[in-house]
């Protein structure tokens, strides 16, 4: 049960993209369906401990939990409905080279020498996936690729911070995560749409409401599913079974038009994943909470 747990939740992030794209189709940008998603969430949360409130409020370190879970959802649920659904998804997760780094500096770890591989094959899948066609240097060559970059690096920065703070409480943790989904994807809703660079919010008709609500349901037992899977298994295992997402989106994407595979976007991807499982592989963590 657990394992299954995992893979319902890698199963919803795998293809999100698609209502995401759906709903930006209809008119409501993908940071405000972010923040529509995360709002049931955080309610619940609330309710189910308000004492959860005034940890949060007074634990600074928290605050930076909630603006890289904001950062995370703000990039990746951009980027997926952007662009090329699997080469935002690639350089997601590109993880692996952004917590050695993180870790590093935030954790004081000591650099391994597995670590270091880690590095040079995510590095190493980069360069092939930025790679220019006509060849030059890998760089982001669309919005979608630098909100794919961002993203991860974003939830590698999560992911330690929630390493850091183990001894706060599950649910101060938690309302840390959903919080930053709501106010600062909302808030960077509310700037962009008060300098015309996203339309305000609007659906075709009242309607549309229902998918919405019944894709934050699925978001609310998404996490669900996680806490359960997380909880029960080892932290290692836990990481080796949401790579599951990659896939999932890789085929989805390929099916339904929402991105393209070519050799050097297969070699690279074959590198990323490569250092995501030698990540995983390398010695049990404590479990994380996804965004």
């Amino acid at each position: 049960m657990p394992v299954l747990a995992l893979m319902f939740n890698a199963l919803v992030w795998g293809l999100s993209w698609w209502p995401f794209r759906q709903f930006q189709a209809a008119g409501l940008h993908p940071l405000w369906t972010t923040v529509a998603l995360y709002l049931l969430s955080l309610v619940v949360v609330s309710l189910s401990d308000r004492r959860a409130w005034t940890e949060f409020l007074r634990t600074p370190s928290l605050w930076l939990v909630m603006l890289a879970a904001g950062l995370t959802n703000t990039a990746f649920n951009w980027g997926v409905a952007l662009g090329d659904v699997l080469r935002v998804v690639l350089l997601f997760y590109l993880m692996p080279l952004w917590a050695v780094l993180l870790a590093r500096f935030i954790l004081g770890e000591r650099l391994t020498g597995l670590a270091l591989l880690r590095m040079a094959l995510a590095l190493g899948g980069a360069g092939f996936v930025l790679a220019p066609e006509g060849g030059g240097l890998p760089w982001p060559a669309s919005l979608a690729d630098g909100l794919g970059l961002f993203g991860g690096f974003c939830f590698a920065l999560n992911n330690v911070m929630l390493r850091r703070e183990a001894g706060r409480s599950a649910h101060a943790r938690a309302l840390a995560m959903f919080s930053g989904g709501v106010f600062v994807a909302g808030g960077a809703a509310i700037l962009m749409a008060g300098g015309g660079l996203i339309t305000w919010p609007a659906l075709p008709h009242a309607g549309w409401l229902w998918p919405l609500l019944a894709m934050a349901v699925l978001f609310f037992f998404s996490n669900l599913s996680l806490q359960y899977g997380a909880g029960r298994l080892p932290a290692n295992v836990t990481a080796i079974v949401m790579l599951i997402e990659v896939p999932v989106a890789a085929l989805s994407a390929l099916w339904l038009g929402g991105g393209q595979l070519d050799l050097k976007t297969a070699v690279g991807g074959a590198c990323i994943l490569a250092a995501a499982l030698l990540s995983a592989l390398e010695r049990p963590r404590p479990a994380t909470i996804e965004t």
